[in-house]
């Protein structure tokens, strides 16, 4: 007991030789807990009769026994057992936290176990949460330096084996529910097997744990490793199958839950969905159809929603005692001899009653997703409901697409959930599908990492130290595709170099627990001025829909969601609703139930917010804005939607025709989710998810600029990578477009820089730079008499006549040069008008007139905007009254869109569909000295507050291009 006196500083102990086993005696006789030196308290003792009961604690000696002798140990044994509470406590008093220079922790693949797991474990040790026990889930710590038995998901502890690779601070780590076999819990495999026979071959115990009995697969991969079984506590369990399968399989739960309720046993429910929408929109319909039967009817009974994102006070809930149950009197005439009957009065109808108790059941009806299966325990559980489906998530690599799709379980998960029904007594379990589709089940469900995007596991491996990702030990290897698309996508964000290695950036993405897109949206904040806006929309992005929308009330929600909605922007939409959450701080649960919004998933949202902001403050990459964006709301949308673009650049969708779009590189035909606000529909969108369905959505848009997207990844939106279409035909007139004011930016800047210019000058205005064309006057020319000069000037020497002969010959050369250019030009603008026109398909009503150089802003705020590029006149205008004096004095201000000497280089004379398209290869070639993937990146670093002196509409870089 005194070794454990000082233990808090133990961070500062050295020692030289191995340390010793500290038993610690918690039934000790004098009644003194070892750890706080306070006596016990009843519910130690009460908890303490119910722990003696569970089946594990019979194979305590023989898993000690066993954890001395091995490495590694394989644990299995049904839900229920008591594994998962009792292993960590039989450790710790074995001594394995060395007298408090250690730690013992135990992984869970979901946040709500680990929570609660924690919980009752410190409630059976009698310590404080947070102190002696604690977990550790993503954005949120309950952990401290007394802390000895940690639990936290697997997720966590592999990223704190980013920054302490060894794991140096745990004497034992157990690994919980290995069957479900996440992403991290596979990477953790690999991982602590490569420490197990190296760095930590001395010091380090692991404890694989499992409630199935497939446990070969793992003996093999830790070479052999002793495998301990646990019987679990389980009463019969009966099967009823459907005879025919269920189209409506919510209709069918429901139906199925009311027949129990109203005629089964006592016993509480358990229905398994699919996710948090379906299992709010079943709880609100279960409802609904139970209230139709009266009090005396239907009973006591609690409707109770658990799924991962509810608060923890909501999930609390499940574990509690059931309603109580009612008992109805009811009065009963019967007949008698002699006495009695319908028709008695008086003393007979006394006589001919009976008096007839019914009890209805009180009972609790659970709707949760598959975190149920074994994750947690919850008492009471008779009756099991199992429609056979569950939510995965899916990454097609060919596709790019990453989906969640409602998918059939495997025969092991059906099992699991038919095991609930069997922890107290004799359960029924209802299969909500046919017995010839349970045998055509997989047995086991597909491991995550064979499904799933790696970009931000790859990442984190990649902190972790592990270079060689291929020929890492996976216990199930992920196809070599999966890796390259993964590696490409950090690339591509600039996560990792040319070699595969981390670059700067690469090690700021794997600091914040989130997909790669929104952590390099978050970094690129402070560059845009806009961190507070960017942290809400990512913290509305890494929580569940936040709109409540009831059946009854449908009207009412879509009205009340219409406040917030951004034409232009769902994202807008999000920051919108949070920041009017934000501002009522007093009466936020009212707020969201009048405003139809989930107070449970802003809750979250608050605290995930909070999260990323401290984060985002330790990597000093948080500042506050310079900009007052309350009187600047359209420089807030577009430093915002650039900012956007930054992460998910690669999620683009470049219009069809209406409402029809087609991913960028993969052409796969979109629309946008009916569930988005946008009022219109651009040429470009950016999207946040893709989701599969009967159709292909993309939800949570944003309209951009097609410009940000050569301007802020040129080498993702290298033309010569994409395919010929129209999405290829509209990047390369976008790359055209950027080649003609590169090639006269210089130009323009020399002019602005002449106070005095006979053609106009540049003024600013409006934060932009507008050139002001002067009106040109004609000069009224003298009437020539040459027969007046001839017969006056006969004195004139011959030279003169030969100079005056030759600039006449220069003059008319000067004429038809400048009739070539306006030809030139001609040709140019009619070949730009049938692109356009090509590309927009007479949709888009845009408006960008390109009389003015500095009126060529492709900005989304300007909606009703027209690329009239058909009328000559436009170009003409500004450039006819110029081209002789220009061209005289170099200026070249010629506005032509072909330089006359390479004017076939740069346009192709193909027909596609009766329309002309560029040729790529021949205009990066040309003479203008113009390549996409150097200049493009020149303008990377825009001035975004629009205070360069430069902007022309366009906002170049602060780099002055040569």
């Amino acid at each position: 007991m005194n070794e454990f006196q000082n233990y808090p500083k133990r961070s500062i102990l050295i020692s030289l030789t191995k340390p010793k086993l500290v038993k610690l005696e918690f039934n000790n006789q004098f009644g003194f807990h070892p750890l706080t030196n306070q006596p016990y308290s009843e519910q130690y003792y009460e908890l303490l009769k119910t722990r003696e009961k569970l089946p594990i604690t019979a194979t305590k000696e023989n898993f000690l026994k066993l954890l001395e002798d091995n490495q590694v140990i394989i644990l299995t044994g049904e839900t229920g057992s008591g594994k998962t509470t009792q292993i960590p406590q039989f450790i710790l008093e074995a001594g394995y936290s060395y007298g408090g220079r250690k730690k013992i922790c135990c992984t869970q693949p979901r946040r709500v176990a680990a929570l609660s797991v924690a919980t009752r474990v410190s409630q059976e040790m009698d310590v404080e949460l947070g102190n002696e026990v604690g977990y550790t889930i993503r954005f949120e710590d309950k952990s401290s330096q007394r802390t000895l038995v940690k639990y936290l998901t697997d997720g966590m502890l592999l990223r704190e084996a980013m920054t302490d690779n060894n794991l140096s601070k745990y004497s034992v780590i157990i690994i919980d529910e290995a069957h479900e076999r996440t992403i991290s819990t596979d990477i953790l495999f690999g991982l602590l097997k490569q420490l197990l026979s190296t760095t930590r071959k001395d010091d380090l115990k692991v404890i694989i744990m499992s409630a199935t009995i497939e446990h070969k697969l793992f003996q093999e991969y830790f070479n052999n490793a002793p495998h301990l079984d646990v019987s679990g506590r389980v009463y019969p369990v009966d099967i009823f199958y459907l005879e025919e399968p269920e189209e409506d399989y919510i209709a069918g739960s429901i139906k199925t839950c009311i027949q129990i309720h109203l005629s089964e046993p006592k016993g509480d429910i358990l229905l398994f969905l699919t996710g948090q929408d379906e299992i709010e929109d079943c709880c609100e319909k279960l409802n609904s159809r139970l209230s139709q039967y009266s009090p005396n009817e239907r009973g006591n009974y609690k409707i109770i929603p658990l799924y991962a994102a509810l608060p923890y006070s909501e999930q609390r809930k499940a574990f509690l005692p059931s309603p109580n149950d009612k008992i109805i009197k009811k009065k009963i005439k019967i007949k008698k001899d002699g006495k009695g009957g319908e028709g008695a009065e008086g003393e007979g109808a006394e006589e001919g009653e009976e008096i007839i108790e019914t009890t209805l059941y009180g009972r609790k009806i659970i709707i949760a997703t598959n975190i149920a299966e074994t994750s947690l325990t919850i008492e009471g559980i008779v009756y099991v409901i199992d429609p056979g489906l569950s939510k995965q998530k899916v990454f097609n690599p060919k596709k790019r697409v990453e989906s969640l799709l409602v998918s059939p379980i495997s025969s092991a998960s059906a099992n699991q959930r038919k095991g609930r029904a069997g922890r107290t007594r004799r359960g029924k379990c209802f299969r909500l599908y046919t017995e010839k589709t349970f045998k055509k089940l997989e047995k086991q469900t597909t491991p995550e990492l064979l499904r799933s995007n790696l970009g931000n596991v790859l990442l984190n491996m990649k902190k972790m130290g592990i270079k060689d990702l291929l020929h890492f030990d996976y216990l199930s290897p992920p196809s070599i595709e999966l890796l390259i698309r993964a590696l490409e996508v950090n690339h591509y964000l600039g996560g990792l170099d040319e070699n595969g290695e981390l670059t700067e950036l690469g090690h700021q993405i794997a600091a914040f627990p989130l997909d790669p897109q929104l952590s390099k949206m978050l970094i690129m904040s402070k560059h845009y001025k806009c961190c507070d806006e960017i942290l809400s929309i990512a913290a509305m992005l890494a929580v569940s829909n936040c709109f409540v929308r009831p059946k009854k009330n449908q009207n009412l929600a879509d009205q009340a969601k219409a406040r917030f909605e951004d034409p232009q922007s769902d994202h807008l939409t999000l920051l919108n609703v949070y920041k009017e959450y934000d501002r009522n701080k007093k009466n936020r649960n009212s707020w969201c139930r009048n405003n139809f919004i989930n107070y449970r998933t802003m809750l979250q949202a608050d605290n995930v917010r909070n999260q990323l902001f401290q984060i985002l403050n330790r990597l000093n990459l948080y500042s506050l804005s310079d900009i007052d964006y309350a009187k600047n709301k359209t420089l807030l949308k577009l430093n915002f939607k650039k900012c956007l673009v930054e992460g998910f650049f690669m999620q683009i969708a470049h219009q069809l025709d209406n409402k029809n779009y087609s991913t960028v590189k993969d052409k796969q035909h979109v629309v946008i989710h009916p569930s988005s606000g946008l009022a219109l529909f651009t040429e470009w969108i950016l999207f946040n998810e893709f989701v599969l369905t009967d159709r292909n959505y993309i939800r949570t848009c944003t309209l951009i600029d097609g410009q940000w997207l050569v301007q802020i990844a040129p080498h993702y939106y290298n033309v010569t990578t994409f395919r010929k279409g129209r999405t290829r035909s509209a990047i390369e007139l976008i790359f055209l477009k950027r080649s003609f004011f590169m090639k006269n930016l210089k130009n323009i800047q020399s002019l602005q820089n002449k106070k005095k210019n006979r053609f106009g000058s540049f003024e600013k205005k409006n934060e932009q730079f507008v050139f002001t064309e002067k009106p040109i006057k004609k000069k009224q020319k003298k009437k020539k008499n040459h027969r007046h000069r001839r017969s006056h000037h006969h004195h004139h020497k011959s030279n003169k006549n030969n100079n005056r002969d030759i600039h006449n010959v220069h003059k008319r050369k000067k004429l038809n040069d400048s009739t070539n250019d306006k030809q030139n030009n001609q040709v140019g603008i009619n070949q730009a008008n049938n692109e356009t026109k090509f590309l927009n398909n007479n949709n888009n009503n845009s408006n960008s007139n390109m009389n003015n150089p500095n009126n060529m802003n492709m900005n989304m705020e300007n909606t009703n905007t027209n690329m009239n590029m058909n009328n000559p006149n436009n170009m003409n205008n500004m450039n006819m009254n110029r081209n002789m004096n220009m061209n005289n004095r170099n200026r070249n201000m010629n506005m032509n869109m072909n330089n006359r000497n390479n004017n076939n280089n740069l346009i192709q004379n193909q027909n596609f569909n009766n329309n002309q398209i560029y040729d790529t290869n021949k205009i990066y070639n040309t003479n203008n000295n113009f390549n996409p993937m150097i200049n493009s990146q020149n303008l990377r670093n825009e001035n975004v507050n629009t205070n360069n002196p430069i902007q022309i509409n366009l906002i170049i870089g602060k780099k002055k291009m040569n």
